[in-house]
């Protein structure tokens, strides 16, 4: 294995990997009008009061801060600071507080309530002796039928 390696070393050898892993690929032509989109200095042009000690023209603050999301304009620490804690107040407190005002909300459909019913029903119907359902669900000497005549 170390005879065939010996061998194809110097082949090896001459492939330039660094240079080609690397280089970067930038392009230098300027954007054609036809893509409707402006470049800043299209828009506005830079004057030399404009520029710092290092000829570095004025940066609007989205092109300073591409991670904006609309808490503040200038540092974007302070802007990912406070998207986070609106995040947090906004969504995680609103389910926890949501969450418990929807479980403790007053019983819907009475359902609990017609259960308790019916199980006190059962309870003093089974201490008298009845049973638990009859065949009539009222009692039928409280109905008035009408004659056979009407």
């Amino acid at each position: 294995m170390a005879s065939r390696l010996s061998r194809i070393w110097p082949t090896l050898s001459r492939v330039r990997l660094s240079s080609a892993l690397g280089s970067r690929c930038v392009s230098q032509t300027p954007k054609s009008s036809a893509s409707g989109a402006a470049v800043a200095s299209d828009l506005q042009p830079v004057s030399p009061a404009a520029q710092d000690s290092h000829g570095h023209a004025e940066v609007s603050p989205f092109e300073k801060n591409p991670d904006f999301h609309g808490f503040h304009h200038h540092d974007s620490f302070v802007d990912e600071w406070n998207m986070r804690l609106a995040f947090f107040f906004g969504i995680s407190v609103a389910i926890v507080v949501g969450g418990t005002f929807i479980h403790y909300l007053p019983d819907h459909g009475m359902r609990q309530w017609a259960r308790r019913e019916a199980e006190r029903l059962i309870k003093k119907r089974e201490a008298e002796g009845l049973p638990l359902m009859t065949e009539n669900y009222y009692d039928p000497s409280t109905i008035v039928l009408p004659s056979s005549e009407e």
